[in-house]
């Protein structure tokens, strides 16, 4: 990926990057189209399917890319709403992480432990290198989970793990379970919180349902999870988040003690969900071009060179 393949960010005041970006409108749609082309001018099919993995959904590149992008959904969220950034990253191969239970497995039942989830993605994924993880949310416990993971069974591990707008593991959410909550009980929750039920969902009792089903395994895996000890990733950590959303700026501080390597913060304007109004590519291109620039993907310590 070549100077100039994605826009350049400027650095405010050391660690800390801040965007103060205007809103640009909803998230890209045209899902159905059956061709695109990138910023970079790299066509790509517009059919969304799952690639190798019933994990991993994306268009395919006509093209190999130079870098993937594997994004861990929100709760109850669906690829979808991330594999169409493939149009702002130029080069990048974009997959959006999909569980059973939702989008094309829909069918399946869902996980609600994260243990379980995160070796039944391991045991039918491969990550290709060089690769970096993006996480929102609930996501980015799942994609910091996996990168454990990944290490433990000495396989290769992200050029970069991005986590979004969640509090670092260990620290206190501030909240009781919410699995198990009334329906009118946990919309209410979710809008005050994270503004996060849609109009056209809320208005059909149908996709309300399914939305909720959704929620509700996540946050039973959430409310279950407790993290272990162990030793910080040496992978380079960046946090994003939106300067309204009701995840404290101190939970987010955490993360970098999740790291032996660089851990910086991203500010966007906006809420829980401040990507689907601000600008993040100017910040997010050059994470990952840094990623496709490295000689070799970071590998586990104690087991140098093995790739499963």
């Amino acid at each position: 990926m070549g100077p100039g393949a994605v826009r350049g960010h400027r650095q405010r005041g050391g660690h800390h990057q801040e965007r103060r970006r205007g809103p640009t409108g909803p998230p890209h749609r045209g899902a159905r189209r059956r061709r695109h082309t990138g910023r970079g001018g790299a066509a790509m099919t517009g059919r969304l399917a799952s690639v190798r993995s019933p994990w991993t959904v994306g268009r395919r590149l006509k093209q190999p890319p130079l870098v993937r992008l594997y994004c861990f959904p929100h709760s109850g969220g669906l690829p979808s709403e991330y594999v169409r950034w493939d149009r702002e990253l130029p080069g990048v191969q974009v997959y959006g992480i999909c569980p059973p239970g939702r989008g094309p497995r829909v069918s399946e039942p869902s996980l609600t432990r994260l243990p379980e989830l995160v070796t039944a993605l391991l045991d039918e994924t491969e990550f290709e290198p060089p690769f970096v993880f993006f996480g929102h949310s609930l996501g980015a416990l799942v994609a910091f989970e996996t990168a454990r993971a990944l290490r433990a069974r000495g396989r290769a591990l992200p050029q970069r793990l991005i986590v979004s707008a969640h509090a670092a593991p260990g620290t206190h959410l501030g909240r009781a379970p919410w699995h198990a909550l009334p329906d009118d009980e946990l919309i209410r929750l979710l809008n005050e919180s994270y503004d996060s039920v849609p109009e056209h969902v809320s208005a059909d009792p149908h996709l309300m349902a399914m939305s909720l089903k959704a929620i509700r395994s996540d946050f039973a895996l959430l409310d279950a999870h407790r993290p272990r000890a162990e030793d910080p990733l040496a992978v380079p950590i960046d946090a994003f988040y939106g300067e309204a959303d009701t995840v404290s700026l101190s939970a987010i501080e955490q993360w970098r003690h999740h790291t032996t390597r660089a851990f910086r913060k991203h500010r966007f304007p906006g809420g829980h969900f401040y990507f689907r109004h601000a600008d993040i590519f100017d910040v997010l291109g050059p994470l990952i071009q840094a990623a496709a620039a490295e000689d070799r993907p970071p590998w586990s310590p104690r087991t140098e060179g093995v790739q499963l």
